[in-house]
């Protein structure tokens, strides 16, 4: 069959080549079209154009580029109905997503299936009509997400597994734990370290990075090590540093998660990366009028938490500092109680245990691929 995949970020390519390895296992014939990256292109297929190309964040970003988003997303509905696939794969990415979704729709017979669901829970919850119109089948990766869907707006979704599960657990099979080796080759102390995860965008890094510092230079018996983000110069980081004593290492995330012994994460998948490796965390995210922030997200926003590791277990795991909860006094107490306090700690880990119960097994996107293999042949 022929598969056409649209994708508008880092993870989304990521996440998009596991799927399109397991549709080959299923279906060896299978032919790949796709908006999206260096790993789907190394699966095989044919890239129309780069992720790079698409992502503009922000409210400026995208008002500079509406010329180059508006052709790319016509290039892209036109490519869609010239090469006429036997399905149209979303993932993520939904602001230009559910509008090729409309198109695909509207225009086409062919089959829209969207894989890892846009996160309307969180905001944006009028966007289930465009889902209900536009969308046939639907894959979650957050097992909360069934309620959502089906429970609150009866629209049948596939709960397939979580992709982070199998990306943590091929990685855990692979690299054997090994400090000494860590430790020589990134030129680290021996001592136990502290992890910083202070984003993946520039402003993330300029809110978060230098309070997170300062509360972990207080634990002088630790190392600290930051997690560089590959879309970021080592230069930036410099400027939010400044004195303290910290070590910045790049693409190791994972082989630093395996070896630290707490750590400061600022949301996102981050999070749940940092439980699955069993790390006990403290999850940062600073906003700017923090206040007025916290105001908003105790009355308007619809979610109770904003980490994953959170959200998947409907209870406090881990302790969220967000807005003006966010200072460098409540990290240290927080660290402290990690680091220090051993029932503290053990509870927070057995809380894991529990959440990586709720996610189920490995195996995303082979049941997800199987899913959509016997939908698309019925």
């Amino acid at each position: 069959m022929k598969y056409y995949l649209i994708v508008g970020e880092a993870s989304g390519d990521l996440h998009a080549s596991h799927l399109m390895a397991a549709l080959k296992a299923e279906d060896p014939q299978a032919d790949f079209r796709f908006f999206g990256g260096d790993l789907m292109a190394a699966v095989g297929g044919t890239m129309v154009k780069h992720y790079k190309e698409l992502a503009y964040m922000g409210f400026i970003p995208v008002l500079l580029h509406l010329r180059t988003i508006f052709a790319n997303m016509k290039r892209c509905k036109e490519d869609i109905v010239s090469w006429n696939p036997d399905v149209v794969i979303l993932v993520d990415y939904p602001g230009f997503n559910l509008d090729i979704a409309k198109f695909v729709h509207a225009k086409t017979q062919i089959p829209v299936y969207y894989y890892i669901s846009p996160k309307i829970w969180a905001w944006k919850e009028y966007r289930i009509k465009n889902i209900k119109r536009d969308v046939d089948e639907l894959f979650s990766i957050l097992p909360f997400e069934v309620e959502f869907f089906e429970g609150k707006h009866q629209y049948p979704i596939h709960y397939v597994g979580n992709p982070t599960v199998d990306e943590v657990t091929a990685y855990q099979e692979t690299h054997p734990k090994d400090f000494e080796a860590f430790v020589a080759a990134n030129q680290l102390e021996d001592k136990p370290i502290i992890a910083l995860l202070a984003g993946s965008r520039k402003q993330e890094i300029k809110d978060n990075l230098p309070d997170m510092l300062k509360a972990a230079s207080a634990f002088p018996d630790y190392q600290l090590v930051l997690a560089g983000a590959p879309a970021i110069a080592p230069e930036y980081y410099k400027q939010y540093v400044g004195d303290a004593k910290v070590k910045i290492i790049f693409d190791q995330t994972y082989r630093l998660l395996q070896h630290a012994d707490a750590a400061l994460v600022t949301s996102g998948t981050a999070t749940l990366e940092t439980a699955l490796f069993r790390v006990p965390q403290v999850v940062c995210y600073h906003t700017p009028i923090g206040k007025v922030i916290s105001f908003l997200r105790r009355h308007i926003l619809t979610v109770r938490f904003i980490s994953l590791v959170n959200l998947i277990a409907d209870r406090e795991v881990v302790k969220e500092l967000v807005a003006d909860t966010m200072t460098v006094k409540n990290m240290q107490q927080e660290l402290k109680n990690i680091l220090e306090n051993e029932k503290y700690r053990k509870l927070m880990l057995k809380e894991y245990e529990y959440m990586a119960e709720r996610l189920g097994p490995a195996g995303a996107p082979r049941h997800a691929a199987r899913e959509m293999l016997a939908l698309l042949k019925k």
